[in-house]
């Protein structure tokens, strides 16, 4: 039987004006936006009215884009599709693992908030950034990666396209190298250098807040980014271990297409996701639902 997986979306699809759309046609959609709202005062004017810049500092970013993931995810879910397994994309995993029935709603946008603070501060201290490689095998990005001493391949997007992390001070002349294999670098819209060992002071404070948080094994199965298999028993191990290590999103599509998946649907901001899966299992259906209009064309496509 052809089985359907939610995709939540990661960092650097944010902008203003996410989330708006969902939050004025849902009534859930507007309680748990409202509810966050008192618990970070500020976060829904940053998410329908802020900057670029403002939305690009992971601790706005994280939490932002937590409830845009999870309101796509209950819109879709509460107009009839309801998903055999979920995923997210770095940041995705968080409100991906509150869709999975790992903690309360509120709970996830409390742990969101204090991973974009977490992640931040380990930003600030080591300045680094992001840029997806195209156009070359993953083994030459890792070879020419290996040249550098802060340069890290970190998420395997799909073939043709790995995110490496590196210093602000050694990824120009990476991204030459890149060039001059025949590759090409695109910066992302990120403020650091995530899944990476710039990350790995983050890791600690993360733990100890994540300790004081209510959290079991998920009803649904969720896909690690960490392992590229479902969550276990031990949630909040993985899920700070997510933080400094790489993304294996290409492993994650193909596991479920193995488990029967033929339609993915991203839910959150933006179509990256979406497009991934397209490269990775063409024969696949896959969607992306950010708004009511979206959510309403694929329900006529799905026949809901």
């Amino acid at each position: 039987m052809d089985k359907i997986a939610f995709l939540f979306s990661g960092q650097g699809a944010q902008h203003p004006g996410m989330g708006k759309d969902l939050y004025e046609n849902f009534n859930e959609v507007a309680e748990l936006f409202d509810k966050a709202e008192a618990l970070r005062p500020g976060t829904l004017a940053q998410m329908f009215e802020g900057d670029e810049a403002t939305l690009r500092d992971t601790a706005n970013t994280q939490p932002c884009l937590y409830l845009a993931d999870l309101a796509a995810a209950l819109a879709v879910k509460n107009a009839g599709i309801t998903p055999d397994m979920v995923a997210g994309f770095s940041l995705g995993e968080i409100p991906a693992l509150a869709f999975a029935g790992a903690y309360t709603p509120e709970t996830g946008f409390s742990i969101a908030c204090a991973r974009g603070r977490h992640m931040a501060k380990a930003a600030a201290e080591a300045p680094a950034g992001m840029a997806a490689v195209v156009k070359l095998p993953n083994e030459t990005v890792e070879e020419l990666a290996s040249h550098y001493e802060h340069v890290y391949p970190v998420n395997y997007n799909c073939t043709g396209q790995l995110v490496c992390a590196g210093s602000t001070e050694e990824l120009p002349k990476f991204y030459e190298e890149v060039k001059a294999a025949g590759g090409r670098a695109l910066p992302l819209k990120v403020g650091g250098g995530f899944h990476s060992p710039f990350m790995t002071p983050a890791v600690a404070e993360f733990s100890k807040d994540l300790a004081g948080f209510e959290i079991q094994t998920p009803s649904l199965p969720i896909y690690a980014n960490l392992t590229a298999a479902t969550y276990g028993e031990n949630v909040r191990e993985t899920m700070c271990a997510q933080v400094n290590h790489p993304v294996l999103w290409e492993k994650i599509i193909l596991s479920m297409a193995e488990q029967g998946v033929t339609t993915f649907i991203e839910t959150g901001v933006g179509n990256t996701l979406q497009k991934l899966v397209e490269k990775i299992v063409p024969d696949a259906k896959a969607y992306a639902v950010e708004t009511k209009e979206q959510l309403d064309k694929v329900l006529a496509e799905l026949g809901k």
